[in-house]
């Protein structure tokens, strides 16, 4: 059997984006392998009103869990339930989305179906009826190709990397009740949650990043505007000096030891292009460069570069997005 289950991410009882790329990603292998997409919703109660959305990406089948034990996600309990679902069904592939949480859930479940793994995928395709991924490795210098030879294959796909794919059908609801283990060694203390209003740097489809050729946190005001201008989506990313020197928040942070991002769009603003940053954004489908150094190693990476100070590109390249998007 060819179906492949995706696990559509939720908080505060509503479905997040990541769910859609992952469930369209699944529809397209499960077409490869003679299956359907299935799509698995765990939360608290009403979280299964717009699980039947995920049909709209590929999702024949929406799987929905609720119980207030789900409220709150603790990866042990997830896990148990997901890996009882592809035990029980036969999935050929489980995919998650390569976010905090599926980072986490992911090789859980592979571990407890005794399964291979294949973490931040960025590309995938069906070679003679088995699963072939894409990764990069060594901080994107090389792509690392895996072919699986058993199912099921568990994977994690890169947010973005995949995009979405809209089929304009509705996925058949099938409420299910969750087995959730007794013995449970961790649980919930506290969640802090982001800035109000806030998009997740690993998640963004655009990201405006700054490093220390912005002179100081008192010039991200520049930074700001121009993701306010670039509108919806768009999210403010820094570099890991930036981070050390106390002026951005560590969640913002990009690199090899910050978050791995691939969005459509990347602005690297008074950013050198060290190794680590490039490992954590060289898959970004474009890339503009703005730094004052014209050596800078990260014009040897960038799509489109400016010369110049940040504070003098910055208001111009913020006054010609704005008009733009104001003709539009």
């Amino acid at each position: 059997m060819g179906d492949v289950l995706a696990i559509a991410e939720q908080r505060d009882g509503k479905i997040r984006p990541v769910a859609n790329e992952v469930v369209t990603v699944a529809a397209t292998v499960a077409e490869g392998l003679g299956g359907s997409a299935h799509a698995m919703v765990l939360g608290g109660t009403a979280v299964g009103e717009g699980a039947g959305d995920l049909g709209n990406f590929g999702a024949e089948v929406v799987r929905v869990a609720e119980d207030p034990a789900l409220e709150s996600c603790v990866p042990e309990t997830h896990a148990a339930i997901i890996a009882d679902a592809v035990g029980s069904h036969g999935y050929a592939a489980v995919l998650f989305s390569a976010t905090a949480l599926g980072k986490d859930l992911a090789p859980r479940v592979a571990a407890l179906v005794d399964a291979p793994l294949a973490s931040d995928v960025t590309r995938l395709e069906i070679e003679g009826g088995r699963l072939v991924t894409m990764r990069p490795i060594y901080g994107g210098k090389l792509i690392a190709r895996v072919a699986f030879e058993a199912s099921p294959a568990v994977l994690s796909l890169r947010p973005n990397a995949f995009g979405t794919n809209e089929s304009r059908a509705e996925g058949r609801i099938e409420p299910f009740t969750a087995a959730i283990p007794d013995a449970v060694r961790t649980r919930i203390v506290e969640f802090q949650a982001a800035e109000t209003g806030s998009v997740d740097v690993a998640e963004a489809s655009v990201i405006v990043s700054g490093g220390r050729g912005m002179k100081g946190p008192e010039h991200w005001h520049l930074l700001e505007a121009l993701r306010d201008a670039l509108g919806a989506g768009t999210a403010l990313g820094a570099s890991r000096a930036v981070v050390d020197a106390g002026w951005r928040p560590h969640g913002e942070q990009v690199g090899q030891t910050g978050k791995t991002v691939a969005p459509k769009l990347y602005f690297a603003v008074g950013i050198s292009g060290a190794v680590q940053h490039l490992a954590g954004m060289r898959t970004s489908q474009t890339i503009v460069a703005i730094n004052k150094d014209p050596d800078a190693p990260i014009f040897a990476l960038a799509d489109y570069g400016i010369v110049g100070d940040a504070s003098e590109v910055l208001p111009r390249l913020t006054t010609a997005i704005t008009a733009l998007r104001s003709e539009g």
